[in-house]
């Protein structure tokens, strides 16, 4: 069986690959079958994942996996959120989004600073599955004065988990994979599709 992952990034279908292995299921990315990008207007982060879900087995003919996440600040009423890949306005400018961030946040003391990533997956056995799978995955932290570590990506050199003591920037990714929003949200969908087979 074969299904595709609606994106074109090759690191989350790694992610895919290794969190749901042994399934007998293959994993294509829909750039690898000459599918674009989906464009995200859903208001929450589960109707994006559809979206991006739906285009790509709409124009594969395959099941797809949707995804989307992003990082929700409490104090900022769960800004950046949706907008997390450009809120600084230029999308997927990493530094320039943590610049912000840190500047918004400058005089908010750390026990305002409570932050979460979330992100939500969606399976889609056809275009018109009136039954997706979804699964939801939390990672629960808060955000740092400044950058610590030099792994990750995005938000990660800012994002502190206070049972781990680091920032996920100074986590391998062997283990933040384990533990991340994405990771959690993987092994939930894992979950589901076992009790569905």
């Amino acid at each position: 069986m074969k299904w595709v992952i609606a994106s074109s990034n090759a690191g989350k279908l790694g992610e895919f690959r290794e969190m749901l292995g042994g399934s007998g299921i293959e994993f294509v990315t829909q750039g690898e079958l000459g599918v674009d990008d989906a464009d995200e207007t859903g208001l929450t982060f589960v109707e994006n994942a559809l979206i991006k879900a739906r285009k790509a087995a709409r124009e594969t003919g395959m099941p797809a996996l949707g995804d989307d996440s992003g990082l929700c600040v409490d104090v900022l009423g769960g800004a950046p959120g949706l907008y997390s890949a450009r809120y600084s306005g230029v999308h997927g400018d990493a530094q320039a989004n943590i610049d912000k961030l840190l500047d918004v946040l400058k005089d908010v003391p750390d026990a305002q600073r409570t932050a979460h990533f979330y992100a939500v997956i969606v399976l889609l056995r056809h275009a018109d599955d009136p039954q997706p799978l979804i699964a939801e995955g939390v990672w629960s932290g808060s955000i740092l004065h400044a950058r610590r570590g030099d792994g990750g990506f995005g938000y990660d050199p800012v994002f502190f988990d206070p049972e781990l003591g680091v920032s996920a920037a100074e986590l391998d990714a062997e283990r933040k994979n384990r533990i991340s929003h994405r990771g959690r949200a993987l092994a939930a969908l894992r979950a589901r599709l076992q009790e569905s087979a």
